[in-house]
């Protein structure tokens, strides 16, 4: 067999690879996007935060199916999750022990660990996670991440449903923080060096969504850590 010939087999068989893992990668978005929450489910948020409406909680599921592709889309990288009444929903998710592993095993292909919701801070590693998961959620709404107009659902649902212990966003802050508003956290924050010197996490891409580094070294199958 010819140098060249065996040059030739290993392009393909670099080729078939990568296409067979985008081919994955998407199988698993269309799953996260069509996945059905167990029967129930909503229903606990509902009674978790009383007097939510059905309907509201069915956009919570959205945003948290935003949240997952995210992680998803990182390259299963470490993500942070930006709203609270979502993060109420993840955890309640966690607790239906079998759906939520089935779950993980086909839209991840492992576990994805539960952390609280966070804000930018002093917390570089939780940065990150935020800006990965701004990153993505933009791009999956076509929403310029460096430069938004308008938030993705997933940072924009505590202050749509009026959650009184959630975190409130605007696209850009300029005018509120002349005005000295300090409680709106800023969509324009995330591609800004200035909260911690760093933009680690902000569109540091992630390749096809099914693989990727294990980010923050939370062993792999963190979507927000151990």
């Amino acid at each position: 067999m010819s140098a060249a010939f065996t040059a030739i087999l290993a392009v393909l068989a670099i080729t078939l690879l990568v296409v067979a893992h985008k081919l994955r990668a998407a199988r698993r978005a269309d799953f996260i996007r069509g996945y059905s929450f167990p029967k129930g489910l909503i229903e606990r948020l509902q009674k978790r935060r009383p007097g939510m409406a059905a309907k509201d909680g069915q956009l919570v599921a959205r945003a948290l199916r935003q949240f997952f592709l995210a992680h998803l889309k990182s390259g299963r990288r470490f993500v942070s999750m930006p709203s609270q009444v979502t993060d109420d929903l993840w955890h309640e998710f966690i607790l239906y022990t079998r759906n939520y592993q089935d779950f993980c095993a086909r839209a991840f292909g492992r576990f994805m660990h539960h952390t609280p919701a966070v804000v930018l801070g002093a917390q570089r590693q939780g940065n990150a996670g935020l800006r990965r998961t701004w990153w993505h959620c933009c791009k999956e709404e076509n929403i310029n991440p460096t430069t938004p107009t308008r938030l993705p659902l997933l940072f924009a649902i505590d202050s749509k449903l009026g959650i009184a212990d959630g975190f409130v966003y605007a696209p850009n802050c300029k005018a509120l923080r002349k005005n000295g508003d300090g409680s709106v956290y800023c969509g324009g924050d995330f591609g800004s060096s200035s909260v911690d010197g760093s933009t680690d996490g902000f569109g540091d891409g992630g390749g096809s969504g099914d693989g990727g580094g294990d980010g923050g070294g939370c062993g792999g199958g963190c979507g927000g850590g151990d």
